[in-house]
């Protein structure tokens, strides 16, 4: 599969890691259409193409079959992101399911009705929950913690029924944590290292959900979106599912900390707080499969991500009040 000159569907794709890969598909001369019902996307992401014809906007939902139909005419290569996160799926667990995982079975249906060449779906390290070993390689057992991680596993076993039922080019690639510009800080979408940042770059304490051991596997977003694109190449990875995370573990306490000293935030600026119901508590990925057949591996380290992501942050136009104002500490009640 050559990318270059596809016509592209992004679902999801004005959120976070979607607009990126709007970005990098566009750099690649695809034509790409985007269907997002701007639930937790910004249309602020796609402004840079507003007078382009190399994108085209849907406003749809992918619950909607005939807002999917529409944005399904004409595609190629159909990238799934579009989903509702860990947090939001412990207060609304039902409309969480229908989302990520009724959403992504009428996805599939249309993409089939419209003889798409691949279709990719974009899970999580959340089916896996917490690690029985590590790392985690791709037959880690899934034992997903909480209803999105169950409900993206859902999504995965539909997209693999659609291969091995209908014959669909299918590609099912588990992100671990992403991080970047455009993360999520705000409402019930909010991530530790956004909320994080927009708190320390206000002086505020840093929250830590529990006691902080939790582990994660960080990727800074241009390398998570430069993998998918890479698996997408990759006839061998047909049918199957891949990690895409860096290859390490770090503590949210070791997070924080390092969120504070660049922000400029005091060290002592950190409080333990409640415990997340159903939280992960240990992420390692073993991405060497998809290395051995692709050669991805991650080019930004942690640290140069975290400066960038915070100096994104500090530029945005709303300013740093406006920023601590919409994010929610305890953001899953």
């Amino acid at each position: 599969m050559i990318l270059t000159g596809k016509r592209v569907l992004i679902t999801g794709g004005a959120g976070f890691i979607g607009s990126h890969l709007v970005d990098k598909l566009i750099s690649n001369d695809c034509f790409v259409r985007v269907v997002d019902n701007l639930v937790n996307g910004k249309l602020e992401y796609l402004n840079r193409y507003e007078s382009s014809k190399k994108l085209d906007f849907v406003l749809g939902s992918v619950t909607d079959p005939s807002d999917v139909a529409r944005a399904m005419e004409g595609i190629d290569i159909v990238f799934h992101l579009a989903c509702l996160g860990v947090r939001h799926s412990i207060k609304h667990p039902f409309e969480n399911h229908c989302v990520n995982a009724e959403g992504t079975l009428i996805v599939l249906k249309e993409a089939l009705k419209a003889k798409v060449e691949e279709f990719v779906y974009c899970s999580s390290s959340e089916v896996y929950g917490t690690a029985e070993y590590i790392p985690m390689d791709e037959n880690h057992p899934p034992l997903p913690c909480t209803v999105y991680g169950a409900s993206k596993l859902a999504g995965e076993s539909y997209t693999r029924a659609y291969h091995k039922t209908y014959g669909m080019n299918t590609l099912i690639v588990r992100p671990f944590n992403t991080f970047g510009p455009r993360s999520h800080h705000d409402g019930d979408a909010g991530e530790i290292i956004p909320k994080s940042i927009v708190r320390a770059i206000n002086g505020e304490d840093v929250l830590i959900f529990g006691d902080g051991l939790q582990t994660r596997d960080f990727t800074y977003v241009e390398d998570t979106v430069e993998g998918i694109v890479n698996i997408v190449n990759c006839d061998q990875l047909i049918g199957g599912t891949v990690n895409l995370g860096s290859g390490f573990e770090i503590s949210i306490k070791s997070i924080a900390e390092m969120i504070n000293s660049i922000a400029g935030n005091s060290a002592e600026k950190i409080k333990y707080t409640v415990t997340r119901p159903g939280d992960v508590m240990r992420l390692y990925a073993d991405a060497s499969f998809l290395k051995s057949v692709t050669g991805w591996s991650p080019k930004i380290s942690l640290m140069d991500g975290l400066v960038k992501t915070v100096e994104w942050f500090k530029s945005r136009p709303e300013g740093g009040s406006d920023l601590l104002s919409q994010e929610k500490d305890i953001n899953w009640v």
